[in-house]
């Protein structure tokens, strides 16, 4: 029953964040929203006012991690910068990573923070509860998406809010957490798929077992422990290529089954060990795991020489029996793919920062071998300048399917990574791919930034893919009717080319938003790809426009 409790309280202060007068997603007119209950708003009134008095705005959030957050996923959170005499030297053996959008998200996430740091006086002392509220806004403007058969304009509106309980520390070594989320889109013209739509789910619901001194300590006094957790949870690794909680789309990925952790962030080792089952969204349903799909594998990360180099080793792997009724052609399939791989990351002095990484795929996809690679490089130098500045060049690759009947597949597999990054308005992900990128960065001030960039995409094999385009996304909602393919390989190889830029301003700790715009000019296959569709895709020249302006607030 109080769980029950909580969940409702819950819901009815993220639902605070949306107007009772918006449309629905539906095309339904929605309910006016209740009032939530007189305890909660008095609380939330009296976070408002002690968070306004002098001491009382908010510091950066302790972590047992001691994990700064790099905020891409929409954008990395801007903070005051530290005075000199407040800065310690640092004993945790992490070092970040310089390469873009690759540092994981916190955990718990960065939004989260104990409830004696929210401001309230009463709260002061209550150290092993750990709260967070966040709403997030954002407005998107396509011009001929090409992601999508017709073309046009498209103006949707997303809006997703989550909220998070946890305890630590007082009842240890048992610790548990739970993160709901509601995610919905308005305005939106085309089918409405689980990549925009989940309301009122779960994305975290686990019990954890956690040893703090069980391994002793490292060499800079760090506690090593042992955390074993059980349940639902997202979360990001490595470099979040193929485990990530996906932040810029309006819906999350989620696991259920296990982690093992041995050692920890601050440690110059850690061993991560995990078995899990991906959930599948079900939109306006509570969300269930993927019985026939098990997703598993070893992470360990080396911290020792960090300073110049972190190194990661590991093994992910895929086994997946065949589902009938299975909504996409490889859902229907046995499966089994097996991925070691490695990265490092580092920095060359004060002269260059890096970041490498390389993958194999080994297995079986249904009737087919599998044999395919990925592999990333990112180079990038900061310069000594009140600015900030920093330029970084980037050359990713991910091998396609070369013959589609010879019996090999070589399409390489992302698993359950990150998408944008790769390209702003998500046509191209970690497969069938060869991208090169320049990016230029600077920070006028510690509140504002700027970032602009280009990019061209080309097919790694011609007779394979270009993932996200024409309606082939890989959804429930939308059968993928095959247009972004050709088999005969006559479309060429070239994607295309786009500029993308953003400005990020961060008007108070809590507030961040994001304006963008990105400009992608059609090569030869997309071109080639609409011209060979014209009963059933909109002819047009294949260039788009994204425009999108987000906020996000954190409410605690």
């Amino acid at each position: 029953m109080k769980l029950l409790w909580f969940f409702s309280h819950i819901a009815l202060i993220s639902a605070l964040a949306i107007s009772p007068t918006e449309a629905s997603s539906d095309n339904k007119t929605p309910a006016v929203h209740q009032m939530a209950h007189p305890s909660v708003v008095r609380i939330t009134q009296e976070i408002t006012a002690d968070s306004n008095k002098p001491g009382n705005q908010p510091a950066n959030k302790p972590s047992d991690q001691a994990k700064p957050s790099d905020l891409e996923k929409s954008l990395p959170a801007i903070v005051p910068e530290a005075k000199v005499s407040d800065v310690k030297k640092p004993t945790s053996y992490h070092q970040r990573s310089n390469s873009y959008a690759t540092n994981p998200e916190s955990d718990p996430p960065r939004y989260v923070r104990r409830l004696s740091d929210i401001g309230v006086e009463r709260f002061k002392d209550i150290t092993w509860l750990e709260v967070g509220l966040e709403h997030r806004t954002r407005y998107e403007w396509r011009n001929n998406d090409i992601r999508r058969i017709e073309g046009g304009e498209d103006n949707p509106f997303f809006l997703r809010n989550r909220a998070w309980i946890g305890i630590k520390d007082i009842l240890d070594p048992f610790r548990f957490a739970v993160e709901f989320q509601d995610s919905r889109v308005y305005n939106n013209k085309h089918a409405i798929t689980d990549q925009e739509r989940n309301e009122y789910d779960l994305l975290n619901a686990y019990g954890e077992l956690h040893f703090k001194k069980a391994l002793g300590a490292d060499d800079r006094g760090n506690d090593r422990p042992i955390r074993f957790r059980v349940g639902r949870m997202a979360y990001e690794t490595t470099d979040r290529r193929f485990i990530a909680r996906n932040e810029w789309r309006n819906t999350t990925n989620t696991f259920e089954g296990f982690r093992l952790n041995l050692g920890r962030e601050a440690n110059d080792w850690e061993l991560d060990l995990f078995g899990l089952q991906p959930v599948l969204r079900l939109q306006t349903q509570f969300d269930k795991a993927n019985d026939h799909l098990w997703f598993f594998g070893g992470i360990g990360t080396w911290r020792k020489w960090s300073e110049i180099a972190t190194f990661q080793a590991y093994y992910m792997g895929q086994k997946q029996t065949a589902d009938p009724n299975g909504f996409t052609a490889t859902s229907r399939l046995d499966r089994q793919i097996h991925m070691p791989g490695f990265r490092v990351y580092g920095k060359a002095g004060n002269i260059l920062d890096f970041d490498v990484s390389y993958n194999h795929q080994l297995g079986y996809s249904g009737p087919n071998r599998v044999d395919a690679h990925g592999y990333t490089i990112e180079v990038g130098r900061g310069f000594e300048h009140t600015w900030k500045p920093r330029l970084s060049a980037f050359y990713g690759y991910a091998s396609g399917d070369k013959d589609p009947n010879d019996n090999v597949d070589n399409r390489f597999d992302r698993f359950f990574g990150f998408a944008r990054p790769w390209s702003a308005d998500h046509y191209v992900i970690y497969e069938n791919l060869k991208a090169p990128k320049l990016r230029f960065e600077i920070s006028p001030t510690q509140k504002l930034g700027f970032e602009v960039g280009y990019g061209a995409y080309w097919l790694a094999s011609k007779t394979d893919r270009m993932f996200d385009i024409l309606d082939g996304n890989i959804s429930n909602t939308i059968k993928d009717p095959g247009f972004n393919r050709d088999r005969t390989g006559q479309s060429g190889d070239f994607g295309g080319h786009a500029f993308e830029g953003r400005i990020r301003y961060q008007p108070t700790p809590r507030i961040n938003t994001i304006l963008g715009y990105t400009h992608f000019t059609a090569g030869e296959f997309v071109k080639n790809r609409i011209a060979a569709q014209p009963t059933h895709v909109d002819q047009r020249s294949g260039n788009t426009d994204f425009l999108y302006f987000e906020v996000l607030i954190s409410l605690l």
